[in-house]
C-alpha cells in the first residue's frame, strides 16, 4: 500500500518558523523525486519545492526561495520542508508528491498525500 503522510502543520505567527515532515511508505522511495505543494480554497496547486532523487539537487518557487528549504532523508523514507520567515499568504494546506518515470512506457507513479495546514496568522 502506497502511502505518504504530511504532518508537523499548525499555527504560527508571522516570522516564525514550521517544519513539515512526509513519511512514505510502500514504494522506493529513494528512487523518486519528491515535491512540496500547497493549495488555499479557490486557487490552484502551486509548486513549492523540489528535490531530486539521487544527487538531491533542489528547486524552489520564487516566493519561497531563500526562506523554505526542502532536504530528504532516504535511509528514513522521510522528506522535510523547513519554513523560515513565514509570512500570511504562506497560509494553506501543504502537501507531499512523490513522482517516479517509469521506463519504456513513458508512464508515471504519481503519488500525493492528504496535506498538513499551515496557517500564518497574528
Amino acid at each position: 500500500q502506497v502511502q505518504l503522510v504530511e504532518s508537523g502543520g499548525g499555527l504560527v505567527a508571522p516570522g516564525g518558523s514550521l517544519r513539515l515532515s512526509c513519511a512514505a511508505s510502500g514504494f522506493a522511495f529513494s528512487t523518486y523525486r519528491i515535491s512540496w505543494y500547497r493549495q488555499t480554497p479557490g486557487k490552484e496547486r502551486e509548486f513549492v519545492a523540489g528535490i531530486s532523487h539521487g544527487d538531491g539537487s533542489t528547486n524552489y518557487a520564487d516566493s519561497v526561495k531563500g526562506r523554505f528549504t526542502i532536504s530528504r532523508d532516504n535511509s528514513k523514507n522521510t522528506a522535510l520542508l523547513q519554513m523560515n520567515s513565514l509570512k500570511l499568504e504562506d497560509t494553506a494546506v501543504y502537501y507531499c508528491n512523490a513522482v517516479r518515470r517509469l521506463g519504456g512506457t513513458g508512464a508515471q507513479n504519481d503519488y500525493w498525500g492528504q496535506g498538513t495546514q499551515v496557517t500564518v496568522s497574528s
